[in-house]
């Protein structure tokens, strides 16, 4: 995570803070860095590591959406079983209408813009609800977190810059 930091930093990002070994970066900068900030790390992952990783980018407001529009939690269900799947690019309308509901029986999911909404009751592992079904069937890339991991990140991202204290 410490080479992942350093990558951020180079492209431009302040306040470079990383959570879990999952490849979640927490960082400041300005709206046009931001803007070119996922083609840069991932090509910078490629030269450097050699590996095609796709960066999927949320702003400090946009992650405060995704958290005030989760649907489950007015359904009061397991915060444990929930997560979110954040897509690349918001795929078509008629993609989206084309997914199944009954793809993996006692899960259940909602797509909303960019994100993915889901209620996996038996666990990430067991859901026929996975990462490459989205994709091939929205034609984007798409990257799930945990509620948990979801909600820290939010923490995060509003939490003070300490080099400005």
């Amino acid at each position: 995570m410490a080479a992942l930091a350093e990558i951020f930093t180079a492209a431009g990002c302040r306040n470079v803070r990383t959570y879990i070994q999952s490849g979640n970066v927490v960082f400041a900068a300005g709206p046009k860095a931001a803007e070119r900030i996922p083609a840069v790390v991932a090509r910078a992952i490629r030269a450097s590591h050699g590996l095609e990783v796709p960066v999927v980018l949320r702003s400090s407001e946009e992650l405060r959406g995704v958290v005030a529009r989760n649907p489950f939690l007015k359904k009061r269900v397991d915060p444990q079983s929930l997560h979110v799947a954040f897509l690349a690019d918001a795929p078509e309308r008629s993609r989206g209408a084309s997914l199944d509901p009954e793809r993996s029986p006692g899960d259940s999911f909602v797509l909303r813009g960019r994100e993915i909404y889901l209620h996996l009751p038996k666990g990430v592992g067991k859901s026929k609800l996975t990462n490459a079904w989205f994709d091939s069937k929205l034609g984007t890339t798409s990257t799930l977190r945990n509620w948990r991991t979801v909600l820290e990140l939010l923490d995060m991202a509003h939490a003070p810059d300490p080099s400005e204290r």
